[in-house]
This record gives C-alpha cells, sequence and structure tokens, in this order.
C-alpha cells in the first residue's frame, strides 16, 4: 500500500526513532516531554505584536507538539506543563498557580489538552494529508471552543465572544495555516524516510 494513502508515524518517531528496552522509552518520552513542555513555556512568553491584541506562539506550539509526539506523549507534555505551571513554575504567559488555571485562561488550558490528542491522534492515523489538516483546524476550534465556553461562564456569552475570540481570529489562522505546513512537510518527511526503508 502507498504511504501517500495509509496512516504514518508520528514525525518525532522517525527522528528519533523508539527502542524496545523499557528504560530507553522511559528517557526518550521524560526527556520529550521536558523539552515540549519548555518550548510551551517560552512560546507562552513571546509575544507577537498584532492588531489588535498581541498574540503568543502557545497555540501553534500545542497543534505542533500533537503533530511531533503523537496523542500519548502530546498530551502528556501538555499534562506536564499545565502541572509545571500549577505547582508554582513560571510556565503561564500571566500568573501560576491553581488560581491561574481556574481563572479566565482555564478553559484554552484544558482546550490544549483536547488539541493535543486531536493532532497527535491525526499524526498517527489520519490516512491523507487532507485529514490531517481538517484534524489541525478541528483541535484550533477546539481550544477556542472550550476557552470561550469557560469565560462565558466568568462574564457572559457576548463578552467571552468580544474578548476572547474575536481579537485572535486572525493571529490564530495565520498559526494554524503555520502549523498545516509544517505538518505537511513533516509528512513528506516521513513518507521519504519510509520509501527509502522500502527500496
Amino acid at each position: 500500500m502507498s504511504t501517500q494513502s495509509r496512516s504514518l508515524p508520528p514525525y518525532m518517531n522517525v527522528v528519533w526513532p523508539t527502542r524496545a528496552e523499557p528504560q530507553s522509552r522511559l528517557l526518550r518520552a521524560v526527556i520529550l516531554a521536558v523539552v515540549g513542555s519548555a518550548l510551551l513555556a517560552i512560546s507562552a512568553h513571546v509575544k507577537v505584536p498584532f492588531y489588535p491584541v498581541p498574540m503568543t506562539l502557545q497555540t501553534g506550539v500545542v497543534l505542533l507538539i500533537g503533530l511531533a509526539y503523537g496523542w500519548k506523549l502530546g498530551v502528556a507534555t501538555v499534562a506536564l506543563y499545565l502541572v509545571e505551571g500549577a505547582v508554582g513554575l513560571p510556565v503561564f504567559t500571566s500568573g501560576v498557580g491553581l488560581a491561574y488555571l481556574a481563572g479566565p485562561t482555564g478553559g484554552y488550558l484544558a482546550g490544549f489538552i483536547v488539541a493535543a490528542a486531536i493532532t497527535g491522534w491525526a499524526a498517527e492515523r489520519a490516512p491523507h494529508w487532507l485529514a490531517l489538516i481538517a484534524a489541525v483546524v478541528v483541535a484550533e476550534i477546539c481550544i477556542f471552543m472550550l476557552g470561550v465556553g469557560y469565560l462565558s461562564t466568568l462574564i457572559g456569552f457576548d463578552a467571552a465572544v468580544e474578548n476572547g475570540l474575536v481579537p485572535f481570529v486572525y493571529g490564530d489562522i495565520l498559526k494554524t495555516a503555520a502549523a498545516v505546513a509544517l505538518a505537511l512537510a513533516g509528512r513528506r518527511h516521513v513518507q521519504a524516510w519510509l520509501a527509502r526503508g522500502q527500496g
């Protein structure tokens, strides 16, 4: 069966293949999760000038972590990031601790886990590049659905849409497009690697 029409391994499984030894697999997972959570923390503090509200790179990094790691390691990495913030490490855009998780951005942070699961699942199972694109778009939508939904319980639906969605639409369209472009580039690399292995 052609690599164009069947599911492919996540990108990181090609760059850094897993080994049979349980200790090696665990060490690999820990290192990747720590690196991924560090990238999330850095992206939370990188503000890109954008009208009308500056955006961070965080949602884009969440999408890429799922795509590169697969759903299990992707979800574990995002969960590690949230735990780091919950215990007081300065990994969030502003604020720390459980109070921040329960604050206005709590729904978006929960959406990160869902997004990593969706893109990670697609990285492992999507039979076609169109399905991969659809998964990235759905993951981004889920972040905003959970974010705006939870925010609306605090400030009302109209205010949540006005403050938690509208200002970020254009920026997140760009981040989603970038994630799609990188995912397709990674998919081509994986296909080329498999083709060389079969040759």
